[in-house]
C-alpha cells in the first residue's frame, strides 16, 4: 500500500513504536481493536472491554469472534450486541485494513460506534404479537424459527394432521396452540393431553370417554377429549408413548371419524384437527415395534421440527429479557440488569431443558435473589459448580491421540456435559481455544 506522503514525514520524526502506543492510548477510550491476517486480536481498547464485558486479557491473543470479524465487504455493518450492562446496542462498524511492503494484508483496524441509544430493558422483551420475535407466544428472532413459523403459517389453512418433534421444553404445544389460532377452528375449543403421564385405562376413558357402569366407579357417562373437542383442535403431546391397543383405536377416530367409547356399543362421530409431538423418532418406534407404521404416516403428514435451543443460542438473551420483564410485572422484585459473568454463563449454557429450563432460571433468580441486578450467586446451583472429573473420551482428546471425528464428537458432547454448557471451562478441558471448541460444535452439530 503507498504511504500518504504526509505520514511518512510523521513517520521520520518519531519512534515507531512509540508513535504507535501514543495513538493507542489516545484512543483507549473509543471501543477500538486491531487483528492480525489470522484474525486473531492484538489490541482490545478499555472501551471496548468496558462495551463487551471482556478484559483484553480473555481475548487478546485469541482468534476474534464473528461478529466482530474485519473485512473490506463488512465495512460500515450495522451490530446489535449485549453490553457488560446486559443492554442491547446498536454499533456500526468501521474497519480500515492494513497492508505489508509487499501490498499483502497483514492485519486491520476496528471501530465500533453507536448509532443510536442502548435499547432500555422493557424494549428488548416487549415485541408486538404482530412481529415475528413474537409468533403467538413463542418467542425466536433465529432464522431457523422462522421458517418453523412459515409452515405453522401454512400448515394452519389446512385440515392436515400435523406431528411436531423436538426436545422437552422446546415449545411443542405453543406450535400446537399457534396452529390452532391461525385455523378456522380458532373460536372452538382446543385441548390438550400429555400421552405419557396416564396408564393405559386411564388414557382410553379421557381420549374416547365412557358410558356409565363400563367398570367400576363409572356412576355415569363421560366424554373424552375427543367428543369435547368437537369442531376444534386436540393436541397429542408424547404421542409415540401411546400403547399399541390404543394406537389402533387412535387410527381408526383419524380414517373414520368415528369412535366407540369404553363400554359402548355406538359410534360417535367427531370433528377434529388432530396436533401429535413427541421427543421420539416415530420412525426409529416403528422399527422397534413399538409403534404402528399406518398410524406414524397418519400423523406425520406436516412433520414441524423444533430447533433446540442450543442450536439458536441468538434467542437466548432474548429469551432472557422476555422471562424477566414477565415477573419484573409481578412488583415482587424488578431487574434491568444483568452482571456481565452471570450473562456471560447463560450465553454459555447448554440449556438442555430448552426454553421451560430457561423460564424456570429466572423464576430461580426473582425468588431468591433481590435488587435491580441478576447476579452469578443468583443462578442455579449448576451455573456455578461445573464438574471436574475428567472423562475417558476427554483424556484420549487431551492426550493429542488420533481420534476419529465420531469419537471427538463424543469427548466435546461429555465436556460440555461436565462444565455445564460453559464453553470456556470446556474448552480448557479439552485444550482447544473457544473459537476451535465452536467450530467444531457447528461441524458435528452439537
Amino acid at each position: 500500500m503507498k504511504q500518504i506522503p504526509a505520514f511518512s514525514l510523521l513517520l521520520a520524526h518519531f519512534d515507531h513504536n512509540e508513535l504507535l502506543a501514543s495513538l493507542l492510548a489516545l484512543v483507549a477510550g473509543s471501543p477500538v481493536y486491531c487483528v492480525d491476517k489470522g484474525q486473531h486480536i492484538l489490541y482490545w481498547s478499555e472501551a471496548m472491554a468496558q462495551l463487551t464485558g471482556l478484559p483484553a486479557c480473555d481475548v487478546v491473543a485469541k482468534r476474534c469472534a464473528p461478529e466482530y470479524a474485519l473485512t473490506t465487504e463488512e465495512d460500515g455493518q450495522v451490530l446489535s450486541l449485549i453490553n457488560k450492562d446486559g443492554q442491547t446496542v446498536c454499533l456500526k462498524k468501521s474497519v480500515q485494513m492494513v497492508y505489508d511492503q509487499y501490498g499483502a494484508v497483514s492485519g486491520g483496524l476496528g471501530l465500533l460506534n453507536a448509532c443510536g441509544q442502548a435499547l432500555a430493558k422493557e424494549a428488548v422483551p416487549s415485541i408486538q404479537k404482530t412481529t415475528k420475535q413474537n409468533f403467538y407466544g413463542i418467542i425466536s428472532r433465529s432464522p431457523a424459527m422462522q421458517a418453523v413459523f412459515q409452515i405453522i403459517e401454512n400448515a394452519a389453512e389446512t385440515t392436515a394432521t400435523v406431528l411436531v418433534r423436538g426436545e422437552s421444553g422446546a415449545g411443542k404445544e405453543l406450535v400446537a396452540r399457534a396452529i390452532h389460532q391461525l385455523s378456522a377452528r380458532r373460536n372452538a375449543p382446543f385441548l390438550a393431553i400429555n400421552c405419557a403421564a396416564l396408564s393405559s385405562s386411564l388414557l382410553e376413558s379421557e381420549l374416547f370417554g365412557h358410558v356409565r357402569g363400563a367398570f367400576t366407579g363409572a356412576v355415569k357417562d363421560h366424554h373424552g377429549m375427543f367428543q369435547r373437542a368437537h369442531g376444534g383442535t386436540l393436541f397429542l403431546d408424547e404421542v409415540a408413548e401411546l400403547p399399541l391397543d390404543l394406537q389402533a383405536k387412535l387410527l381408526r377416530v383419524i380414517q373414520e371419524r368415528n369412535f366407540i367409547p369404553v363400554g359402548g356399543d355406538r359410534s360417535v362421530s367427531v370433528d377434529v384437527r388432530l396436533v401429535a409431538a413427541s421427543h421420539r423418532s416415530l420412525r426409529e418406534q416403528v422399527k422397534k415395534g413399538e409403534f404402528r407404521e399406518d398410524l406414524m404416516y397418519r400423523l406425520r403428514v406436516v412433520p414441524i421440527f423444533l430447533p433446540p435451543l442450543r442450536e439458536r443460542r441468538e434467542d437466548i438473551s432474548l429469551l432472557l429479557w422476555h422471562f424477566i420483564q414477565v415477573h419484573n410485572g409481578e412488583n415482587l422484585r424488578k431487574i434491568d440488569k444483568i452482571d456481565p459473568l452471570a450473562m456471560r454463563l447463560l450465553l454459555d449454557y447448554a440449556w438442555p431443558g430448552n426454553v421451560r429450563e430457561l423460564h424456570n432460571v429466572i423464576e430461580y433468580a426473582f425468588a431468591v435473589g433481590r435488587g435491580s441486578i441478576l447476579k452469578v450467586a443468583e443462578l442455579p446451583p449448576e451455573f456455578r459448580e461445573p464438574t471436574s472429573t475428567e472423562s475417558p473420551a476427554i483424556a484420549l482428546l487431551t492426550n493429542k491421540l488420533r481420534l476419529s471425528a465420531e469419537e471427538e464428537a463424543v469427548a466435546i458432547r461429555q465436556a460440555l456435559q461436565q462444565s455445564n454448557g460453559s464453553l470456556g471451562h470446556a474448552g480448557d478441558l479439552l485444550g482447544m481455544s473457544r473459537a476451535t471448541l465452536w467450530r467444531k460444535r457447528k461441524r458435528y452439530g452439537l
